[in-house]
């Protein structure tokens, strides 16, 4: 699987890629009011946490500790209700893994990674036109995987609620964008010997706003056809092998995860509608799938049921054919098994990320047929987290 650091890395990129970085010559044409006030956000910042040998079991002892201390705090989701109050999930992480060197003289290194996952309330002190003083808090569940020598473990797992409190200054750039710089604190726990966390950081926020249909129409009255509904039926196999996976997920490409867990075979059905998109060349939809697998190893069947955002690029606009390529990640999914082909995949909530490349057909792109690739993984909420590998799959479906 793809370095953990280096993933985290390409979330960042990803998300960054969905908060709506477009260029000025391709400005938004038409926005849901659903989607309105929504927004999601990257803080960069350091992080204190007092990993050292108080976490090693009796018996062990660790020549060295490795503790990195440079973290991102990723907002996949958050809500204005109004410029006082809002709601948001987030995942926050160390960009590289503490690292145990040396243990008993095994000349190995042993990483321990955590990762702590928040849903908080924001309120807003206005104290400027443009500058607010803000806290947040809430639910925040710490995930620490450890590792073992032999049979026996050295730094043991951790998963637990907690309380995450936080605050800082926020700058209103314009409507959409904001700037902010704070810190975020999170208890630690005696019981597991988790020390306790402190992110200093600073970073964005981008927010969706409706957009009126004056300016709508204005905007778009000259604009390519968009789709506002997709349904696809897709057939996953294994034939062709998984290149494809490894070639976006290894050194050469590092855009997408592969996972210990292998599809061999299995169906998907798809409903995609549009949510946002630009004048001609970017858009996101939300999508909701039902899907069967069969794995390679054992053979063992199960289901996954997931909602997902998906980021659409065209590549080439050509009357009456149009290429696009697509980007999903960190769908909330539901999966039916919770160990497969022997591997112990955690819990079964997790999320669905996906890559694809398609074509629409027909002056109204009426017909839509395309290839992907998939993969499902908890995003580190549990300490159990090898990954789902789903291989090459065949989409056809139409649009209305």
């Amino acid at each position: 699987m793809v370095h953990a650091a280096r993933r985290f890395g390409l979330r960042l990129a990803a998300c960054a890629l969905s908060a709506g970085l477009l260029p000025a010559q391709d400005p938004p044409a038409q926005t849901s009011r659903f989607l309105s006030n929504f927004y999601v956000g990257v803080q960069l910042g350091y992080i204190d946490y007092a990993f050292s040998g108080s976490q090693v079991q009796p018996g062990f002892q660790a020549q060295s500790i490795r503790v990195p201390h440079l973290a991102a705090r990723v907002f996949l989701v958050g809500h204005e209700f109004n410029k006082y109050f809002s709601a948001q999930i987030s995942d926050m992480r160390p960009v590289e893994w503490v690292e145990y060197r040396n243990v008993n003289g095994d000349q190995g290194r042993h990483s321990v990674w955590m990762n702590v996952a928040g849903l908080t309330a924001k309120a807003r002190l206005p104290l400027t036109g443009t500058l607010s003083a803000y806290g947040e808090g809430g639910l925040g569940i710490v995930t620490r995987k450890g590792f073992f020598i032999g049979q026996s473990p050295v730094v043991k797992d951790a998963n637990y609620a907690t309380v995450l409190l936080g605050g800082g200054l926020e700058y209103r750039v314009n409507d959409n964008w904001s700037l902010l710089t704070g810190i975020t604190a999170v208890p630690g726990r005696s019981d597991d010997k988790q020390p306790r966390t402190v992110f200093f950081s600073g970073g964005f926020d981008y927010t969706v706003r409706h957009l009126p249909a004056q300016q709508a129409e204005t905007v778009s009255g000259d604009s390519p056809v968009w789709t506002k509904n997709i349904v696809q039926v897709g057939y996953v196999t294994d034939a062709l092998g998984y290149g494809a996976n490894d070639f976006v997920s290894k050194d050469a490409v590092p855009v997408f995860w592969t996972g210990a867990v292998q599809v061999a075979h299995g169906w998907s059905i798809d409903y995609q509608r549009n949510l946002l998109h630009t004048r001609r060349f970017f858009a996101l939809d939300w999508g909701a799938s039902i899907s069967s697998w069969t794995s390679r190893k054992t053979g063992e069947r199960f289901y996954t049921a997931a909602v997902y955002p998906e980021a659409r690029f065209i590549a080439v606009r050509t009357n009456p054919v149009e290429f696009y390529l697509s980007y999903s990640l960190a769908g909330p999914a539901l999966i039916t098994r919770t160990a497969i082909d022997g591997e112990d995949t955690g819990k079964r909530f997790t999320f669905q990320d996906f890559m694809s490349a398609g074509v629409l057909l027909g002056k109204k792109r009426r017909i839509t047929a395309e290839i992907r690739i998939a993969h499902y993984s908890n995003g580190n909420l549990f300490p159990e987290n090898p990954g789902v590998t789903v291989p090459l799959g065949f989409y056809l479906g139409t649009s209305f």
